[in-house]
């Protein structure tokens, strides 16, 4: 549903891949057992090992060497991931995949089981929390970068929404009917929406623009009144059924309003930049050797 979070795939579904790929056939202790034949000519695990390496393989080993380090060096410093903010991360995977159907798609084409990919999540926020806590962003910073960016934080129109999202129109229906009966829309979202970053906040999206979200959701949102829920709607994601809670005018650009946005936004670039350094310097502190 929002546009932002219609994405390709994942890069690092593939490399988990063929992380446990290459895994697989490092930790074999006879790597000249056959793993195929044709007509009694054999491929050995050390021949399919080769081929593994060399088509991208290397990449995939400073991955997992990568991760290690991280994890270490998370472990050293009590930094931890809640439940809470790994479910956060997954969510919003799922969600720039169309939806659980699609991620479970996508797990099954590259043969991930969703733990491992839970498992990489949390070594990224891992990573995530040990750079930022060596990045200090100033006030200066803050206020000169929304001076340069002052059009991007003016505030459009906005609705503050709930839906449910469910696959076909005869339970969008259902749904709307048990809500015309006087049951809880945040009581309906937690049973049948298939939304799942918002389904447990009983459908809560917060508030969002027009720009936010595909055209046939935001059109009916914006049509409707505080508290007014609408008829199902059709978008590429299925049906919703949406009730608006509450509607913000358009506003000029506000710095107090935008500070904590711009901050995330400013710690997001300095991660991204100072990342690599972090990573050097970290691994200079471990025993590393490359067997491959």
């Amino acid at each position: 549903m929002d546009k932002k979070k219609k994405k390709k795939l994942f890069s690092f579904l593939g490399i988990i891949a063929a992380g446990a790929i290459i895994a697989g056939v490092v930790y074999q202790v006879n790597r000249v057992d056959a793993v195929a034949s044709v007509d009694g000519d054999k491929i050995t695990k050390d021949q399919l090992y080769e081929v593994l390496m060399s088509q991208g393989g290397t990449d995939v080993l400073d991955s997992m060497i990568e991760q290690k380090v991280i994890n270490k060096e998370a472990e050293k410093k009590s930094v931890t991931i809640s439940e809470k903010e790994l479910d956060k991360e997954l969510d919003a995977l799922i969600t720039s995949y169309g939806g659980e159907d699609t991620f479970n798609q996508a797990l099954e084409a590259n043969g991930i089981k969703e733990s491992e990919v839970k498992k990489d999540l949390e070594t990224n926020l891992k990573a995530k929390k040990l750079v930022e806590d060596t990045i200090d962003i100033s006030e200066d910073e803050m206020k000169s970068y929304f001076d340069e960016n002052k059009d991007s934080f003016d505030q459009p129109e906005q609705v503050k929404a709930s839906h449910i999202l469910v696959k076909d129109e005869k339970t969008a229906n259902e749904v709307k009917k048990k809500l015309s009966d006087g049951e809880k829309f945040a009581e309906l979202a937690k049973e049948y929406s298939t939304d799942t970053a918002s389904k447990e906040d009983g459908g809560d999206l917060g508030y969002f623009s027009k720009e936010d979200m595909v055209q046939e959701f935001s059109d009916a949102a914006f049509d409707l009144n505080v508290n007014e829920i609408s008829e199902p709607v059709k978008t590429e994601y299925g049906y919703h059924v949406i009730k608006v809670i509450d509607k913000k005018a358009a506003q000029d650009a506000n710095y107090e309003n935008s500070k904590e946005e711009i901050k995330q936004l400013l710690l997001e670039n300095k991660f991204q930049s100072e990342y690599p350094t972090w990573l050097e310097e970290t691994k200079k502190k471990y025993d590393i050797e490359n067997f491959s």
